[in-house]
C-alpha cells in the first residue's frame, strides 16, 4: 500500500480529529502518503431542524461510508458517540483511540456554572439527551434546539442568543477553545452522564486486512473496554438519536467497571437512572447486564413513550 485515503468532514473539529490521526499513522508509518478527502454530508447541510427529527446522528456518517465502499476512501475517523452501534457490512470499526475527557461543558459569557444560571435562561443544545438531563437540574431552563459547527455554535452564544451552551468537553479541548469563552464548566457525570462512545475516536476503514492491522495500533484497550459497555447498553435498548439516553463506563483503580445510565422522556417529566460494577474481566456482557436491569424497570415502555414526543 502506497496511499491512504481518509475520508472526512470539512468542519474543524472533523479536520483536527482527521489530521490527528494521519499524523499518527505516518509515525506507524513513515513512507506511507496519506490524503484527506474532504467530503459534506447530510448532517452538515441540514442546519435548521434538530437532529432527532431527520434521521440522528448517523446523518454524519452516511456518506463517509458510501465513498469508502465507492473505492473512494480507505477509512474514515468519526467521533464516536456519532456512530451507530451496528457497523455496515465491510466497514469495520478497526480502532478506539484513547478517550479524551468524556465530559459535557457548559459554556457562557456571564454565568460561571449550572447553579448560576438565573431563573427561565436560555440554553442551547441539540441533544435530547442533555435536554433531559438539564430540565432534571433546572425545570426553569428554556432550553433552545443549537445547531452548527463548535465554532458556529460559539459565536451563537457570544452574540447572544444564548444564556449558555451544552457541548461536548472534547471538542473543546481539542479545538483549543477553552480560553475563547468567560467561563467553562465541566459538568460532573453525577450531574449529566454523557453519550455513548463520548471522547472517543471510532476509525473505520474498508475490509483489507493490511489497512485493518495498521490502524488496529491506535486501539487504546481500556478506552475499548469502556465504550464497548456503552455501546452494548444502547445497543440491547434499540436506542439513538431519537431518544435520551445517557450511558457512561469507567474503568476504575480495582479492576472494576462503573457504569451510569439515565434515560427517559425529554421534558425529565419520567426519567431512569441506575449504576452497575462490575469486574472489568466481564465488559463485554456488562452493558447487556446493566440494559437488562433497567428494562425490568420499564425502560422500553419509557423510551417509546420518549419517541412519540419528540
Amino acid at each position: 500500500m502506497d496511499k491512504l485515503i481518509i475520508a472526512t468532514r470539512g468542519s474543524k473539529l472533523a479536520l483536527w480529529q482527521s489530521q490527528h490521526i494521519k499524523a499518527r499513522l505516518e509515525e506507524l508509518s513513515p513512507g506511507l502518503e496519506i490524503e484527506l478527502k474532504i467530503i459534506v454530508t447530510s448532517g452538515d447541510k441540514i442546519q435548521d431542524i434538530s437532529l432527532s427529527k431527520i434521521g440522528g446522528k448517523g446523518l454524519f456518517l452516511k456518506e463517509l461510508e458510501e465513498a469508502m465502499l465507492r473505492g473512494e476512501a480507505h477509512m474514515a475517523v468519526h467521533s464516536l458517540k456519532d456512530v451507530p452501534t451496528v457497523m455496515p457490512e465491510g466497514l469495520p470499526l478497526a480502532a478506539i483511540t484513547k478517550r479524551e475527557d468524556c465530559r459535557d461543558a457548559m459554556l457562557s459569557e456571564k454565568y460561571e456554572n449550572l447553579a448560576s444560571l438565573p431563573q427561565g435562561a436560555s440554553v442551547g443544545t441539540s441533544s435530547l439527551r442533555r435536554k433531559m438531563q438539564l430540565l432534571m437540574l433546572r425545570p426553569d431552563l428554556n432550553i433552545k434546539d443549537l445547531r452548527g459547527n463548535v465554532d458556529t455554535r460559539i459565536r451563537k452564544l457570544k452574540e447572544g442568543q444564548f444564556d449558555a451552551i451544552i457541548l461536548a468537553s472534547a471538542g473543546i479541548n481539542r479545538l483549543g477553545f477553552v480560553d475563547s469563552v468567560k467561563y467553562v464548566y465541566n459538568i460532573d457525570q453525577g450531574e449529566m452522564v454523557s453519550s455513548m462512545g463520548q471522547g472517543a475516536l471510532g476509525l473505520q476503514t474498508i475490509e483489507n486486512k493490511e489497512i485493518f492491522d495498521l490502524v488496529h495500533q491506535l486501539n487504546h484497550k481500556e478506552t475499548e473496554m469502556e465504550v464497548t459497555v456503552e455501546r452494548h447498553f444502547v445497543d440491547i435498548l434499540e436506542g439513538g438519536c431519537h431518544v435520551p439516553i445517557g450511558v457512561n463506563a469507567k474503568v476504575m483503580d480495582n479492576g472494576e467497571i462503573m457504569t451510569q445510565c439515565t434515560l427517559g422522556l425529554p421534558d425529565a417529566s419520567e426519567v431512569l437512572s441506575e449504576t452497575l460494577t462490575a469486574s472489568q474481566d466481564t465488559y463485554e456482557v456488562i452493558g447487556k447486564d446493566l440494559a437488562k436491569i433497567v428494562i425490568d424497570k420499564g425502560a422500553r415502555e419509557l423510551l417509546a413513550r420518549a419517541d412519540k414526543m419528540d
